[in-house]
């Protein structure tokens, strides 16, 4: 870290709004006129709409990540969490991955940590639960339901394959529904090259408390995607909820039954608890109080935006509907980012701050390989779409969103490859402890037992 006369602006978080904010400033000012420091505990940016599609192998994990210190040369990028903020002060303490925490002064700061895993204290769940908000779980969720195929043809206990080949996911949104349709889709490719296992020998369950899922594109889109989940032989229950899964054994509020080595957790997400040390307006649900100009509200030197801000959706509001607040996308959060980077470098120079308003523009939804549904906003028409065309509207949107060339391009290469080469099915499940082949190897032989007086008496 280095030390600046010039004013500091600190960015919290390195997610999608801390990415493109810091990126908007950074093209915005002078040369030299601000320090820009981003603090994140991963040295890296991952495009979550891609994690379903990082899960059933359709991307490489490596694509959906975007180096922070390589898209942002000019920046300073800190690799750690900042754990307090002193208003008074301007002062946020940083404790990095290593050593002792710091004291950081700023003179502007940008709220970006994101949310994280909306969770309830559900006996079993942080033992036994798979969240999908990080490229990890992406990866680790496809090593493991492979796995489960692996176990599940070398057994010959009917139980052990039977909760093997058992998967639930609980959330029926967005991360749910795109996910269970992309494992679903890999699983079933996969099972062609086992002898024993086919489609039919595995059970995929949907858990929702609602009582639809994908409300995101409508209820119309959302029933057929519903419909078409099901006439792949995807078990979907709504209106219920999961009351636990202690060691695998899953147990739903309709009564329900199973037992399961794969439990994926997708029931929405929450704003980082971190934000409560703050000292910052929270708003009910915990987000950070914003007003339209994505300013924190009572502060004239910090901003927030994206999943842990509470932002006035202007455009609903002057169109009638009361006390409206713009969803956690990443078509808001986009958006917001530039304005949020643009406001930033007003508020430095002195100069007025311009109000966010963005029109929702629809949603799109991939539901595996050529599968989807999506709704277009044009004006006062929706255009609705299902199957290979919404997939494709899926795709473009999201290859075209996900950020820098370097990762569209990779993206778009690995879509192109999958075209004409068949998915790949092998587990790397061992990428989660690399150590213990080696550890086994290198550990000390154990000490020889004492021979007991019969051995001694035999010797002689």
């Amino acid at each position: 870290m280095s030390t600046t006369e010039r004013p500091r602006i600190l960015v919290v978080g390195g997610g999608y709004v801390g990415l493109y904010a810091a990126k908007r400033i950074m093209k915005k000012m002078r040369y030299g006129e601000a320090t820009v420091t981003v603090v994140d505990p991963r040295s890296y940016m991952t495009y979550q709409p891609f994690l379903p599609e990082v899960a059933a192998g359709s991307i490489s994990p490596r694509h959906v990540v975007v180096p922070l210190r390589r898209v942002l040369p000019k920046a300073e990028v800190l690799t750690g969490r900042v754990t307090t903020i002193d208003q008074d002060r301007k002062v946020a303490v940083v404790t990095p991955l290593v050593g002792e925490a710091y004291e950081l002064p700023f003179d502007y700061l940008v709220i970006a940590l994101g949310a994280v895993s909306r969770t309830f204290p559900i006996p079993g769940l942080a033992e036994q639960g798979i969240g999908m908000k990080g490229v990890e779980e992406g990866i680790g969720l496809r090593n493991h339901v492979l796995e489960q195929l692996d176990k599940a043809e070398s057994t010959t206990d009917e139980n052990v394959r039977r909760k093997a080949l058992t998967f639930v996911f609980v959330g029926g949104g967005f991360a749910g529904a795109e996910t269970i349709g992309e494992v679903e889709d890999m699983a079933r490719d996969a099972a062609k090259y086992y002898s024993t296992i086919k489609r039919e020998d595995m059970r995929f369950i949907l858990v929702d408390a609602a009582d639809k899922i994908l409300p995101e594109v409508g209820p119309k889109l959302g029933t057929w995607g519903k419909e078409h989940l099901e006439s792949r032989g995807i078990e979907i229950y709504l209106s219920t909820s999961m009351d636990s899964c202690v060691e695998g054994h899953v147990v739903l509020k309709n009564g329900l039954e199973v037992d399961s080595n794969t439990i994926v957790w997708t029931a929405g997400v929450k704003p980082n608890p971190a934000l409560a040390r703050y000292g910052l307006p929270l708003g009910p649900r915990g987000h950070v109080d914003t007003a339209p100009t994505l300013q924190v509200q009572g502060t004239d030197y910090i901003w927030a935006a994206g999943d842990n801000a509470q932002v006035p959706d202007v455009a609903s509001r002057k169109a009638g509907v009361e006390n409206a607040w713009c969803p956690p996308n990443a078509q808001h959060a986009l958006r917001q980012a530039k304005v949020l980077g643009d406001n930033v470098v007003s508020g430095m120079r002195g100069f007025p701050q311009k109000e966010y308003s963005h029109s929702n523009k629809g949603a799109v939804a991939g539901l595996g390989l050529h599968k989807g549904v999506a709704m277009i906003v044009m004006g006062k028409m929706k255009i609705k779409l299902k199957g290979r065309l919404a997939w494709y509207m899926h795709r473009g949107y999201h290859g075209m969103a996900m950020p820098t060339w370097n990762r569209k391009i990779r993206v778009f290469a690995d879509w192109t490859l999958g075209m004409f080469l068949k998915r790949e099915v092998v587990s790397l499940g061992a990428l989660e402890s690399p150590r213990e082949e080696f550890y086994e190897a290198a550990k000390p032989a154990p000490a020889p037992a004492a021979a007991t007086p019969a051995q001694k008496a035999k010797a002689s």
